[in-house]
């Protein structure tokens, strides 16, 4: 059995009489790509929100590498290697590419030249190294995504949780970053992503949750998932769930 990175128990959190999530447990393994999917409003945000310490749970605990981290300030979990990217991406405009990388990168390593070498081993990876003295400002919805992911990488985390990373990419920028994703993945990182595009859920995830007005509904394979008569009535629908279903039998 594969060791357990994040834990999260009983997750409860309600804004005013809104209930954001009801009750959420889940575990996410070492070493795999797992995905949380479902409606806008589901309460996928406020969870990422909760596990990474910018939210605090009404009830329930978050556990990180077996410690207990429940109400720890986001740069302590950060520190200890949960670390999550923003739906809404905000890089330093007026700064250029490595200094927005840079900011991450000082979280571990003080010194210019080290944090500067950790920088563009993270464009690199990334595949943002030609860009590195151009203005966060001027870059496209693609090169900020790819920005808020160097920005995360750079702290050294060992769980990465991706809030919507292919949010507003079209088909061939989506293609481009799932390689991306998948070599971060192989080179020891633990990845989470909250994600709308089922083309990447399918072709990434190992595992998917998926949450509704707040509700686990289900979980299982992204396979398993697509065939959920309750995922399809929630928010898959029957187009997209036979859609996904012919592209499966395709690629059997």
């Amino acid at each position: 059995m594969a060791f357990v990175m994040l834990e999260l128990r009983s997750l409860s959190k309600s804004f005013g009489g809104l209930l954001a999530t009801a009750d959420v447990s889940l575990a996410v393994p070492e070493g795999r790509i797992v995905s949380l999917i479902g409606p806008n409003g589901a309460g996928k945000t406020t969870l990422f929100a909760i596990a990474s310490g910018f939210l605090t749970p009404d009830s329930g605990s978050i556990h990180f590498l077996g410690q207990d981290v429940t109400g720890l300030p986001p740069h302590e979990i950060c520190r200890l290697g949960l670390v999550r990217t923003f739906q809404v991406v905000k890089p330093f405009a007026e700064q250029s590419v490595r200094e927005n990388i840079l900011v991450g990168a000082h979280l571990r390593r003080a010194g210019h030249r080290d944090a500067a070498e950790k920088a563009d081993e993270v464009a690199e990876l990334v595949g943002m190294t030609g860009r590195m003295d151009d203005l966060a400002g001027s870059l496209t919805i693609a090169g900020r995504k790819r920005l808020e992911l160097a920005k995360a990488l750079a702290t050294e985390p060992k769980l990465l949780l991706l809030d919507e990373v292919m949010a507003g990419l079209n088909p061939t920028e989506i293609e481009e970053i799932i390689p991306v994703i998948h070599r971060l993945r192989d080179s020891g990182l633990t990845i989470m992503l909250i994600e709308h595009v089922m083309q990447a859920v399918m072709k990434l995830s190992e595992y998917t949750w998926v949450l509704n007005q707040g509700r686990l509904i289900a979980e299982g394979s992204p396979q398993q998932i697509a065939r959920d008569p309750a995922v399809i009535e929630a928010y898959l629908g029957h187009g997209l769930a036979a859609r996904i279903e012919a592209e499966n039998r395709a690629n059997a």
